[in-house]
């Protein structure tokens, strides 16, 4: 009866970690979109301590303003390497505390990410 008892609450554990994350990015995000302006980061908002359920800082990247096109270096992407928000990324390293900008790079499996512009919040793995 212990063997599974461990590893179904460490899953359970693991899910409510996941879910403040994705909590703390809704929230962040109406932060965010409230100003008048999108902030430089996440300190011009007082967030800057907010830590993710894994004891490490949110990722807040505005993206820089651009006559181009093509999306900024560094931009969260898609499994068809297509940028997921027009504006800015935010998002936890996850578990690992590792990231790579496609969402299919196994160090961005366990990433909580802000997609479809915040349409998505969740999962990297899942989008």
């Amino acid at each position: 009866m212990t063997r599974l008892a461990v590893p179904r609450y460490r899953d359970i554990a693991e899910r409510a970690r996941v879910a403040k994350a994705t909590g703390d990015i809704r929230a962040l995000q109406t932060d965010l979109l409230s100003q008048d302006s999108l902030p430089p980061s996440l300190a011009a908002i007082n967030r800057q301590t907010l830590l993710d359920p894994w004891g490490r800082p949110y990722v807040y990247f505005k993206f820089p303003p651009t006559k181009s096109k093509a999306p900024p270096a560094g931009a969260r992407r898609d499994r068809f390497l297509v940028p997921v928000n027009s504006q800015f990324d935010l998002y936890s390293l996850g578990k690992d505390g590792a990231s790579s900008p496609p969402f299919t790079a196994k160090a961005s499996q366990d990433d909580v990410v802000r997609a479809n512009d915040g349409g998505y919040i969740g999962l990297a793995k899942k989008f």
